[in-house]
């Protein structure tokens, strides 16, 4: 997405940024569309967020989790067949940080939170054809994907990438943001007539968050189980939309991720 150590380079502007995602992806895009004729799967053997091992404050944020997966599933709605995210011990763009070194503790990252949320848009890759078709929206702040499997409509991911911090003066000092946070609802309409969605979120205290990470009410924080994933009480989870005159609506917090699962409606 772009140089960690150039100017001008932020969390809203460069990451949590539909439209400049699109961009950088779509010369990779017109390659894959040119050698279609092959019928070799195309393949971004290296990828990540902001080259030169990336930028403390921005790649090891949740805000760049929510990029990852804006990034990974725009790739596979134009085609890609799989994005290899790049990983390094102690890089700042890291999923996780392997061993112990005199710089970085051992440890789950933000960044390995955006790959669950995918994995779970993805589903078992064995229980049928995934096709991931992006869900245009109006603002270059969010981001809308459809996952089929064998062409029947079974997730809706959407991702609030307005950025909202969760102190005054970043993650480095400063005190609480007064603000409110504030969230979007998003109406989709669907062929199903009725039942409900269960609704899966991606959350954190704010888009410079490194840490207090959950996904549908789980911490994979090593120090609480070495990685795997642990249910947090504090967390609320079991989350339902209801379909309402064949349309289905889901708030999402500034900076956060939804996920509706609507296989089981009708």
């Amino acid at each position: 997405m772009g140089s960690s150590i150039a100017s001008g380079v932020t969390l809203q502007g460069t990451l949590m940024n539909h439209d400049h995602t699109v961009s950088c992806v779509a010369i990779q895009a017109e390659t894959l569309n040119n050698l279609a004729y092959t019928r070799i799967p195309f393949i971004l053997g290296e990828a990540n967020s902001l080259y030169k091992q990336g930028k403390p404050g921005l790649s090891n944020t949740f805000g760049a989790a929510l990029w990852g997966i804006d990034f990974n599933l725009w790739c596979a709605s134009v085609g890609i067949r799989r994005v290899h995210m790049h990983q390094g011990t102690g890089y700042r763009y890291i999923s996780w940080q392997p061993i112990n070194t005199t710089r970085e503790v051992i440890g789950t990252r933000a960044p390995y939170y955006g790959n669950i949320a995918v994995a779970a848009m993805l589903g078992n890759p064995s229980a049928g054809d995934v096709q991931i078709l992006n869900i245009q929206l109006p603002n270059t702040t969010e981001a809308a994907y459809a996952a089929y499997v064998d062409k029947k409509l079974a997730r809706i991911l959407v991702i609030n990438m307005n950025e909202y911090n969760y102190t005054i003066g970043g993650q480095f000092g400063g005190a609480p943001n007064p603000v409110e946070r504030p969230s979007k609802t998003y109406r989709f309409k669907l062929a199903q007539a009725s039942g409900e969605a269960q609704i899966q979120r991606l959350l954190a205290n704010g888009s410079d968050a490194i840490s207090g990470i959950t996904w549908d009410g789980y911490s994979y924080n090593y120090e609480l189980g070495n990685g795997k994933p642990v249910r947090l009480n504090n967390v609320t989870v079991g989350e339902t939309a209801e379909v309402s005159g064949g349309v289905i609506s889901v708030s999402v917090p500034d900076s956060s991720v939804a996920v509706l699962n609507v296989e089981g409606l009708t």
